[in-house]
């Protein structure tokens, strides 16, 4: 869809900003991202970003603009509800609505989701872990997926027991590339992120840098990392952990592969 004049027209001439529309934004909501041409509804927000799911399930992270958003073809400025969640409805790191706890823990189902490493695992459980205690879905780290196909094979998935394996470095010609499509099977889903590591799917202005640093091919990227940074490897990991509060100080690459999977191991 094409227009005649850009959202920075205005600024660009010199004239006042345009006022759009304001609407509030609810769950369900189809609206389409101007910049990028993403259609989708609204499956959850919180105080930096909002979450939109187009008709292939895929999950895309907004920040909140105005006139960023077009709403049955015209350009409105979306904005949180005036009524926040109260003490009883609590948001999750994830995003969602908490659930009431007093009926107590719900009983793991056979499904799993399991992630590259000790690091993936916590970083996920340190976000989605209150989705997942809900869900009763557990994570386990592989500590390596060179061997998934037999994994996979002594797992036996099928039927109700669901399988999802988030990859590091998934990208085209990528040794997990290769590793993901020795895998072939209706219940088992493979996602991935395009970061060698999971570290830098911590968006890096949690640490006031614009980029993470490039580390020299051949290199730990960590320990690189660290030594680029000027501070100790031991550490570092639980200090980058823990600045995160919410799902938007993550990529949102990581953060969409991860919710594909939880979405496809709790229909199990």
């Amino acid at each position: 869809m094409r227009y005649d004049r850009d959202i920075l027209d205005d600024f660009a001439e010199g004239k006042k900003p345009t006022k759009y529309p304001i609407v509030e934004v609810s769950i369900g909501l189809v609206v389409e991202d101007r910049a990028s041409g993403f259609v989708g509804d609204v499956v959850r927000w919180n105080y930096e970003a909002i979450t939109l799911r187009d008709r292939n399930q895929y999950l895309r992270h907004f920040t909140w603009k105005s006139g960023g958003f077009l709403l049955e073809g015209k350009p409105v400025t979306l904005a949180r509800p005036a009524q926040q969640a109260t003490a009883t409805q609590q948001v999750t790191a994830s995003g969602s609505i908490a659930a009431d706890r007093s009926a107590g823990a719900r009983v793991a189902k056979a499904s799993r989701i399991w992630v590259e490493g000790k690091h993936d695992a916590e970083l996920v459980e340190h976000v989605w872990g209150d989705d997942l205690r809900e869900l009763g879905i557990v994570v386990e780290p592989l500590h390596g997926a060179d061997d998934l196909a037999a994994a996979v094979s002594e797992f036996q998935p099928g039927g109700q027991r669901r399988l999802g394996v988030l990859l590091d470095h998934l990208v085209a010609g990528s040794k997990e590339s290769r590793i993901a499509a020795s895998v072939d099977h209706p219940s088992v889903l493979i996602t991935g992120h395009p970061f060698v590591d999971v570290w830098a799917g911590v968006r890096p202005k949690l640490v006031g840098l614009q980029v993470w640093p490039e580390i020299p091919k051949g290199q730990p990227w960590k320990e690189g990392i660290c030594a680029a940074l000027g501070v100790p490897f031991e550490g570092f990991w639980p200090r980058l952990r823990n600045k995160v509060k919410t799902y938007a100080d993550l990529e949102p690459e990581l953060v969409g592969a991860v919710e594909r999977l939880i979405d496809f191991v709790a229909e199990g």
